[in-house]
């Protein structure tokens, strides 16, 4: 199972009222199995069973079940790296719905719906981020300076076209035009969302850069059009005469196509967009925000069919058709495409869902943080940032710094992850440590929530044993009978000689070699090689001698189920090779049998059978090997 599992949160919603006594309803070697396990498995058996099964039949199929897996447990197979690592996936993917909050995740669900109704004009500047945080905090300082002037009535246009990042505010003087949910980074849209026409936002912080935002007109959902496009790209810092020349090459192509050439092989032929011009100039469907502003208007004014005019943008000139519009979809439509988001480590929602429940688990587990301590901690990175002597103090410090349920954390456990961390930045400083250890808090408690899944949702932890269990009893079982069987050519063999009477035939068989040949002189000429080999070396030898102008296959079959043997032995018309890429086919070592000669004339058959026999032999064996202690009180119970 490898599918992801956040948004299956409803699953996590189900009680936590854990009965206050679950009766063990069986005992194996030792190991209790209680009444709600068994519940589970015997209810979720009745619904996959095709025949009905009493309570009494699947009691024993269950105590074989378990028997199995108490021998896997015994020979320790659930101790192998391979085990563990294979379990620990399933497990992360079934907990995953049980570490979200649904109402939590439903509500930012409902919250991308509704934006989508509404599409909202948006003017920005944006500052580019740097990798240094050094150079971001000036940057920082940058943006605030340059929101204060526009407080104070500075044009945002001009500011915009002067120091924006955004390329195209040369053009559009930083006006991105409509935009809806989804688009852009969260923190961006819900600014967006927040501001009233006219209105400055404050400094918005994105994995892109620092924006200042300008609020704009408001309009109801436009939903989305399907275009195509022929594009003439016109590099930055092109001189005039260049710029001149692409004005008249886009609008000769212009002519053309009012003049009724065909689009998709104008675009093919002529667009610098190479992407889009495979496919005719086609675009996926879009919405509000989605293009550049030019692009966009240009296309929601279309209708159907129709042609643009030639369109300036910030990457160069566009001829646009219009194919096709449609409304915002239904919000079952909407989900799936929230649900990939949100399950997107790098979305900042999937930051806020882990931060809302590493919150609410604070609660639950009463965790609090030594406020003494940190104050010391705080003032110390205030003097100095984080230092040699910082390390020093903290790295293998055993004070507690974190508490949570009945578990301490110490600072030398707070520092592990950053013992390498040095600053001498007070505010840098201060800064990487507070989300720092935000964050080692936030996943001190998801990690101790999932160790108690177990004891806090009596379905998780049936379904957690359910796949253990299966996992332990396909390992126990291939060792013990599929595989060993497979192996076990003496066995088999045996087996077989002592069973010889339960493989007859109804009818004779065919047994050698079919051979097929791409033409009569190569076949000829294969048939006498056929001659000065030995069975042994008959197939490698022709193989490699042959290559791709021969096909061997080893036969074992009755008149009627292959109609090349039929033809050569039975005397039937003749057919065609099944392979097309042959002409001719002929038999070689060949004989006609009654009954099968030895086990691998049957070996399918035989191995099943074998198989089973040893799985008898194994139940019978586990029986006597482990104590097994039926609640037959509490089994009658079971309804």
């Amino acid at each position: 199972m490898k599918s992801k599992l956040l948004l299956l949160a409803g699953v996590a919603g189900c009680t936590l009222a854990w009965a206050a006594k679950d009766p063990v309803i069986m005992t194996i070697n030792g190991e209790d199995v209680t009444k709600s396990e068994f519940e589970y498995l015997y209810h979720k058996n009745s619904q996959q069973q095709i025949g009905q099964q009493t309570l009494d039949e699947y009691a024993e199929m269950f105590k074989i079940y378990k028997l199995k897996v108490a021998d896997a447990l015994a020979e320790g197979l659930d101790t192998t790296k391979s085990f563990k690592n294979e379990f620990e996936g399933y497990r992360k993917e079934l907990a995953a719905p049980y570490m979200v909050d649904s109402v939590y995740i439903q509500k930012l669900m409902k919250e991308a719906y509704d934006r989508a109704k509404v599409e909202v004009e948006v003017s920005h500047i944006m500052l580019n981020k740097s990798r240094n945080p050094q150079e971001n905090m000036a940057i920082r300082q940058k943006a605030d300076s340059l929101r204060n002037e526009l407080m104070k009535g500075a044009d945002f246009a001009e500011m915009a076209r002067q120091y924006s990042d955004d390329r195209s505010a040369q053009i559009n003087g930083g006006n991105i035009g409509y935009v809806t949910s989804l688009l852009y980074p969260y923190q961006f849209e819900t600014a967006a969302y927040k501001l009233k026409k006219g209105e400055i936002s404050e400094v918005v912080e994105t994995v892109y850069g620092f924006h200042i935002m300008k609020g704009g007109e408001r309009r109801a959902a436009r939903g989305k059009v399907l275009v195509q496009h022929v594009m003439k790209l016109v590099p930055q810092g092109s001189s005039p005469e260049a710029e001149v020349k692409i004005k008249a090459e886009i609008d000769s192509i212009h002519d053309l196509l009012k003049n009724g050439a065909d689009f998709d092989k104008i675009a093919a032929s002529f667009s610098d967009d190479k992407n889009s011009a495979r496919q005719g100039g086609k675009l996926p469907w879009f919405g509000a925000g989605a293009m550049v502003i030019e692009c966009d208007q240009a296309a929601f004014a279309l209708k159907n069919g129709e042609i643009s005019e030639p369109v300036r943008t910030s990457y160069g000139w566009h001829i646009i058709k219009r194919l096709d519009g449609k409304p915002l979809e239904s919000f079952e439509e909407f989900r799936p495409k929230v649900e990939t988001i949100i399950n997107n480590n790098k979305d900042y929602r999937f930051k806020m869902i882990r931060e809302q429940k590493a919150a609410q688990l604070a609660k639950e587990y009463k965790a609090k943080e030594n406020k003494a301590l940190l104050r010391q901690i705080r003032a110390e990175i205030a003097a100095n940032g984080i230092d040699s002597a910082f390390h020093a103090k903290y790295d293998k410090s055993d004070e507690v710094v974190f508490t949570y349920a009945d578990k301490k954390m110490t600072m030398s456990e707070a520092m592990s992850r950053i013992l390498r961390y040095k600053n001498s930045d007070p505010k840098i400083a201060m800064e990487y440590f507070n989300g720092y250890l935000a964050n080692f808090e936030n996943v001190a408690l998801m990690n101790y929530e999932e160790t108690q899944l177990e004891r806090k949702h009596p379905e998780f932890k049936n379904l957690i044993n359910e796949y253990r269990d299966g996992m332990l009893l396909f390992e126990v079982s291939n060792r013990k009978v599929w595989e060993k069987a497979s192996r076990d050519e003496e066995g088999l063999k045996k087996f077989f000689e002592q069973n010889h009477a339960d493989y007859r035939w109804t009818a004779p068989h065919v047994k050698g070699y079919l051979i097929q040949a791409k033409n009569d002189s190569i076949a000829k000429v294969i048939e006498t090689r056929l001659s000065e080999l030995g069975k042994d070396t008959l197939v490698t030898t022709i193989r490699d001698e042959f290559g791709n102008n021969v096909k061997i296959d080893k036969v074992l079959v009755a008149k009627g189920e292959n109609a090349m043997v039929d033809n050569i032995v039975f005397g039937a018309s003749p057919v065609k090779p099944a392979n097309s890429a042959f002409d001719t086919y002929f038999m070689f070592d060949f004989v006609v049998i009654n009954e099968p000669e030895e086990v691998d004339d049957v070996k399918g058959q035989v191995t099943g059978d074998y198989q089973n026999l040893l799985e008898q032999e194994w139940i019978e064996e586990l029986k006597v090997k482990y104590p097994v202690v039926i609640n037959e009180k509490e089994l009658k119970k079971i309804k």
